[in-house]
């Protein structure tokens, strides 16, 4: 939209299909967005307009919410999801706190998908061999592309906490300051789309897959939670003598009894259990623990004012307006029905069954499929929605036969 359209306040409008949009660009039937695919209208969120200090012609962003012509949230929209949930707390007097850690790779550009990314040259005329996690060193020549990371995540207003290089090959991570969630969840999504485009300026490519190595640890979204009174600000995780509160054991309770069924919501790919299936640091199930990383949610260590629940669920890949939405629903639900966690566990454990969640897409979606729980949270219209366009990207993958099945599968007789 040109500038002069926007600051006259001309409604932008789009298609209610836009919003099932898979990945591979194509739509499921029109029945999940309505027979007619009327319009939506765009609305920005004026706290959410943006000078893009990475383009070289003066260009601006804006976050907009996903309304229905008559004016309320459409039921298709994640950001609107995740804003009903904030009001289902702020009707209790509470306000959840959000903070996200992201994980993302930088390659080399990759011409050629059928080849594996590669790590891109350094300054020594080499390519990283994965021996400089939580290294300080700066031979892989990335320095100009993160000066203008930083420069930009101020000119956007983006706080950031720490950085840090990863496990993996090429790999970083990013931690947010915590704060309101549907704010946390705009600066992830702002920040993934600065990534990738400060990127192509350096000749580098952003990988934000969860799994885009073999034999690599893949790439989280781990989010933070806590609750606080809206009047006093007071962490309810927390009593007065520093203990942990019943709130704090329903929410964990609620997040174990809905991480199942919202799987497909924190792991929305094929490749999201690439990660999940070789789960270093990557824990595919419900457990809760105290400082273990090998537990799905964990407890960090932690002063009694700062204590907050880890969900180590969902991927690099997670929408965050949904995987946040579907983290605190989960917890709303526990709070509401006073749910009672299984015990802590601690050290190495086994999961037990009734923990273990989907470990494949197809497993994933049809536990949403089954689940009551996803349809009196984000509704009918969403989950089935969700659940259609999801079905085609599997789908499409299972339409093309693979290199590994081509070498391994046949020479068999």
């Amino acid at each position: 939209m040109t500038a002069e359209g926007f600051l006259e306040g001309r409604r932008l409008q789009m298609a209610r299909g836009v919003l099932l949009q898979c990945i591979m660009g194509g739509y499921p039937p029109a029945r999940f967005y309505g027979s007619d695919d009327g319009d939506l209208a765009l609305n920005a969120d004026p706290q959410q307009i943006h000078r893009l200090p990475w383009s070289s012609q003066p260009r601006a962003l804006a976050i907009c919410d996903a309304d229905e012509l008559s004016g309320e949230s459409s039921r298709l929209s994640t950001r609107g999801q995740l804003k009903e949930v904030i009001a289902r707390y702020a009707a209790r007097g509470l306000a959840p706190v959000v903070a996200t850690e992201l994980e993302f790779f930088i390659f080399a550009p990759n011409t050629d998908p059928t080849q594996p990314f590669q790590p891109p040259i350094g300054l020594d005329g080499r390519r990283e061999d994965g021996h400089s996690a939580f290294s300080i060193s700066s031979n892989n020549g990335l320095r100009p592309f993160f000066s203008e990371v930083y420069a930009c995540m101020a000119a956007l207003g983006l706080p950031r906490d720490t950085f840090m290089h990863e496990m993996g090959v090429s790999q970083f991570e990013i931690n947010l300051l915590h704060g309101d969630p549907l704010l946390l969840a705009d600066q992830t999504f702002l920040f993934k789309h600065l990534l990738k485009e400060v990127a192509l300026k350096h000749g580098l490519t952003v990988v934000c897959m969860a799994k885009p190595l073999a034999h690599t640890p893949g790439s989280s979204m781990h989010i933070h939670q806590s609750l606080v009174e809206s009047a006093s600000g007071r962490n309810v995780f927390s009593d007065e003598a520093g203990e942990p509160t019943a709130m704090f054991r329903h929410f964990i309770g609620g997040l174990q009894a809905g991480m199942a069924d919202f799987t497909a919501l924190f792991a929305p790919n094929i490749n999201s259990y690439q990660r999940l299936c070789h789960p270093y640091a990557s824990p595919n199930n419900a457990c809760w623990s105290h400082d273990n990383r090998a537990a799905g949610l964990r407890i960090p260590a932690s002063s009694p004012v700062a204590r907050r629940v880890e969900n180590r669920l969902p991927g690099a890949d997670a929408n965050p307006y949904l995987a946040i939405a579907a983290s605190l629903a989960a917890g709303l639900h526990g709070i509401e029905n006073e749910l009672e966690p299984t015990p802590a566990i601690q050290g190495e454990f086994a999961v037990p069954d009734s923990l273990s969640l989907p470990c494949t897409l197809h497993a994933a979606l049809e536990r949403l499929k089954r689940s009551q729980l996803a349809k009196e949270l984000f509704g009918n219209e969403f989950v089935e929605g969700y659940l259609a366009s999801k079905t085609m990207e599997l789908t499409s993958f299972f339409d093309e036969i693979t290199p590994w099945e081509r070498r391994v599968l046949a020479t068999q007789a």
